[in-house]
């Protein structure tokens, strides 16, 4: 076998109305699909070469703050904190610069991690 691709990374939530608000209108992603209903479905974000779903519907499926986590690439990254800040978003890490970029995690309405991230140029 060999693995060509990530075909995308999903994150499980608990109210697929409540989580579209903070993935579209706090992060602002836009819908590239949506199967199902608000009762069990997916909505898919195509970021870059990726795609980020988040989904509901298998109850042995659950959201969790020590899970995965998905890095999103940002092109500005003091105003994307600003605008989290705005919003209440929870840091789990705030905002820190390595040699190689910046990053901070927050969380989602369900407490999944999402980082927030930008490299820096060489």
């Amino acid at each position: 076998m060999k693995v060509t691709d990530i075909a995308f990374t999903v994150y499980p939530v608990t109210d697929l109305k409540r989580a579209r608000q903070f993935y579209e209108t706090t992060l602002g992603l836009k819908e590239s699909r949506f199967f199902g209903n608000e009762k069990q479905g997916f909505v898919e974000y195509d970021i870059g070469s990726g795609t980020l779903a988040i989904g509901i519907g298998a109850p042995e499926w659950k959201p969790s703050r020590g899970g995965g986590s998905v890095a999103l690439e940002v092109d500005d990254f003091n105003g994307a904190m600003n605008r989290l800040r705005e919003c209440g978003c929870i840091f789990t890490l705030e905002p820190m610069e390595t040699p190689v970029c910046h990053m901070a995690v927050v969380l989602d309405p369900d407490g999944n991690s999402v980082m927030i991230h930008r490299r820096k140029t060489s």
